[in-house]
């Protein structure tokens, strides 16, 4: 509620207004009530005595009903059954007043009556809206001249109608611009035929080259398609649009999801548009409170997941950040993502640091002091570490270790490690050393459990995903560049599946999962692995980017199968036979039974580890990690 020192001039203005309005429904209603008779001039007296309550009691419920804070430019259906909440409350008053006041007190006899009442509301009514809808109606007209005249496009909606009425307020609005939609597809038959503010919807979605066709033949061109949310459906065929229309030479756009409340917004169509299963739903609340004020640690920062943890951790309000980054190209792009966003009261600050060096990370995370430690730095690449295998054990074992152990060090609250469903039965060394890295934090974390007293233990957690779309080193820019070479577009294996995430939803969801672990009923859990419905197809996802090209799968590009590489399997898994499944009530995220070996039993590996790689010896190394994770398959030996 506004306090009444808080009203601006404008807000007096309607006031004023308002005021004025209702003494001259009054009148009105008095006048029409009683013209050509003696008897009204003989109520003006008393209505004159009665008026300036009358008045101050109007501008109290104006007040209290917002009525004198609503902007008249974007006045709608609530506002306008506000105002007959205001001139209801008005004739009620005036109806009691006359009734039990006046009356009995003063008159003897009835002073309005039923009819003057009743005219004074429907009065009220058109002299508080009159004003206000014409205000709307003209910036309305002027908005829509302006729209039109600026170089607009002229383009087609594609999705429900539902989406179609937000769009069109967009532009409406001003928050849409270059755009002038002249029709609408729709897969709904239920909105063929139909005005959406004005704007017909002309056909299904398969009807493109028809409608344009039409406009075409009319001197009337349509040089854009918007791709609405609906439009995405998996029922739409949205990549059998998108080929479509690049046939016909239509610029396609897509707008975000209308349902996060922000103001529309176009945006390039991406192959995340094309998953086949609706993203998560994100309770944002929840993260703001985990994140808010707190010093976080994000190593692995300039990489695709760190650099996009980076971003929430800033938009969630946290008060400082720390990056630590090997690649000196990664880490001054992220800071300067960072430092370009001019909203953000972060304090920033990125340091040069290889988790392999303990005494570095113990150095900057201990000086730092987190309350949150997420860890991304990671190698991840199969092929090149069934290669380079030890290098992998350096980094994600050895480096993992030296982050868990200086997050404990520094007082830290909780550590996340992001891991992978390649952890799961590994056939890998990526899957092999997330997997050991998985159970270190898994042992530590009970440890600090069984130790703790008075204050909660940290938490040392690890979050599982699967691919991520458009991040560093997947498909998804390895298939774009070869589309833009003419092909072919190299697939393993026709049968091969994969989970998929995009970026966002994905580190979301990391932590969301950090914000589970931190509750103050600690749960038994330290593993989590994030839903990723069903699998998807590498080769579908190959045939999704070449329509979304505009070019035909087999017939513009070819696509080869190459083979199955070292450390890869068809299938992917969610939970290993002994870490069965548990729902802990968070939307998007199941986690893991704990299975982990005793805390000295990871020592000694861990240690019989460190004198095998001092001493480059790959036989010791091996065999190592497979008493340690005895379901490691023998492919990746």
């Amino acid at each position: 509620m506004t306090r009444l020192s808080q009203l601006t001039s404008r807000n007096m203005l309607i006031a004023a207004h308002d005021l004025l309005v209702s003494v001259a429904a009054l009148f009105a209603a008095f006048y029409i009530r009683f013209e050509g008779a003696s008897t009204f001039w003989e109520r003006v007296p008393l209505l004159l005595q009665l008026l300036p309550y009358f008045i101050a009691f109007s501008f109290v419920v104006f007040y209290f009903s917002n009525l004198l804070t609503t902007k008249w430019r974007f006045i709608s259906l609530p506002d306008a059954l506000n105002i007959v909440r205001v001139a209801t409350v008005l004739t009620v008053a005036l109806l009691v007043l006359d009734y039990i006041i006046v009356a009995p007190n003063v008159r003897g006899t009835f002073f309005f009556g039923k009819l003057t009442i009743i005219l004074y509301w429907f009065l009220e009514i058109f002299g508080l809206s009159a004003l206000r809808f014409a205000y709307r109606y003209f910036r309305y007209t002027r908005v829509r001249r302006h729209a039109r005249s600026e170089d607009a496009a002229p383009a087609l909606l594609i999705g429900r109608a539902a989406d179609a009425e937000v769009v069109l307020r967009g532009i409406e609005s001003g928050a849409v611009k270059r755009i002038w939609p002249i029709g609408i597809l729709s897969p709904s038959t239920a909105d063929r035929g139909q005005l959406i503010r004005g704007v017909p919807v002309l056909g299904g979605i398969d009807d493109v080259e028809d409608v344009a066709a039409d406009f075409a033949r009319r001197s009337r061109p349509i040089a854009r398609a918007l791709m609405m949310p609906t439009a995405f459906d998996p029922d739409c065929h949205p990549e059998t649009f998108l080929m479509r229309a690049r046939r016909l030479r239509l610029i396609v756009s897509r707008l975000p999801s209308l349902e996060s409340g922000d103001a529309p917004r176009l945006a390039p169509v991406a192959v995340e548009d094309l998953l086949l299963r609706p993203s998560e739903t994100i309770d944002y609340g929840r993260l703001e409170g985990l994140v808010r004020g707190k010093a976080v640690v994000v190593t692995g920062g300039g990489g695709s997941i760190g650099a996009e943890i980076c971003q929430r951790v800033v938009a969630f309000g946290a008060a400082r950040l720390l990056i630590l980054e090997n690649s000196e190209p990664a880490l001054y792009a992220i800071t300067e993502v960072l430092a370009a966003d001019t909203e953000a009261n972060v304090a920033v600050e990125g340091r040069i640091a290889d988790i392999r060096d303990r005494d570095r990370v113990f150095a900057l995370i201990g000086e730092f002091k987190p309350d949150l430690v997420f860890h991304a730095a990671a190698l991840k690449h199969v092929p090149i570490l069934e290669r380079d295998w030890s290098e992998g054990v350096k980094t994600n074992i050895f480096g993992s270790i030296n982050v868990a152990d200086a997050a404990v060090a520094s007082g830290a609250d909780a550590m996340v490690m992001i891991s992978t469903d390649k952890a799961i039965e590994p056939v890998s060394m990526l899957g092999l050393t997330k997997r050991f890295a998985e159970m270190y934090c898994q042992a530590l974390d009970r440890q600090l459990a069984e130790r703790s007293s008075g204050r909660p233990p940290m938490r040392l957690i690890s979050v599982r995903f699967g691919n991520v779309l458009a991040s560093n080193g997947s498909v998804v820019p390895k298939f774009k560049a070869q589309i833009e070479a003419g092909g072919p577009v190299t697939v393993t294996h026709p049968d091969m599946v994969r989970y998929f995430m995009t970026i966002r939803e994905a580190c979301d969801l990391v932590i969301t999962a950090a914000s589970h672990a931190l509750a103050p009923q600690r749960p038994d859990v330290s593993v989590y692995v994030l839903n990723m419905g069903q699998p998807v197809r590498i080769v579908e996802l190959a045939e999704r980017m070449i329509r979304l090209s505009g070019l035909q799968p087999g017939y513009d590009v070819e696509i080869v199968f190459t083979g199955i590489r070292p450390g890869e399997r068809l299938n992917e898994i969610l939970f290993a036979s002994e870490e069965p499944p548990v729902e802990i009530g968070v939307a998007g995220i199941m986690a893991a039974t704990p299975n982990e070996p005793p805390m000295q039993t990871l020592k000694a590996w861990i240690a019989a580890l460190d004198q095998a790689i001092a001493r480059n010896d790959p036989v010791t190394i091996k065999s190592v990690l497979k008493d340690a994770v005895p379901e490691f398959g023998s492919s990746a030996a």
